[in-house]
């Protein structure tokens, strides 16, 4: 069935309007940024993939860069094309695109990258992928994401 974890898009929405100063109108375009769902335990084979964070940052600077907005961010591993947690904002008129580090990145978010897509046309979302580069990881960046995600509960953000 996949997992999927995501922060509220309504009040991610109403944030996003009050920072940018554009209260009375909304932004041209409303993204959701997808990214990948990976264990900790593939950090040393594939860094990028379990740093979620690095994921959404990458989404959010693509959005900034042309004025788009991102309303919600998704945190997925296999999840199914017709998974309501990517549709409900789409429904309710709060998204027009979807946003992928990269089609490697979608590849392990997503059941079936090609019914996503045939499904985002048929809807009539776009979907797009950043298609930056990723980020080399040493040793210090490896450690730090590694505590990020192993102490959550302790109160560790990874700043």
């Amino acid at each position: 069935m996949g997992d999927a974890r995501a922060a509220s898009g309504t009040h991610a929405l109403k944030r996003s309007y009050e920072r940018s100063g554009q209260a009375s109108r909304p932004p041209s375009l409303r993204v959701t940024a997808i990214a990948s769902l990976t264990p900790l335990e593939e950090l040393d084979e594939d860094p990028f993939l379990v740093d979620s964070r690095s994921q959404h940052a990458m989404c959010a600077r693509w959005a900034a860069e042309r004025g788009y907005v991102v309303t919600r961010e998704l945190l997925v591993r296999g999840l199914r094309p017709d998974h309501r947690s990517l549709w409900a904002d789409v429904e309710a008129g709060l998204v027009d695109l979807f946003v992928a580090p990269s089609r490697r990145v979608l590849e392990r978010a997503l059941a079936s990258v090609e019914e996503f897509t045939a499904e985002c046309v048929r809807r009539g979302v776009r979907v797009e992928t950043v298609g930056s580069a990723e980020p080399s990881y040493d040793a210090q960046m490896k450690a730090r994401v590694h505590r990020r995600l192993s102490m959550p509960t302790a109160g560790y953000d990874g700043r």
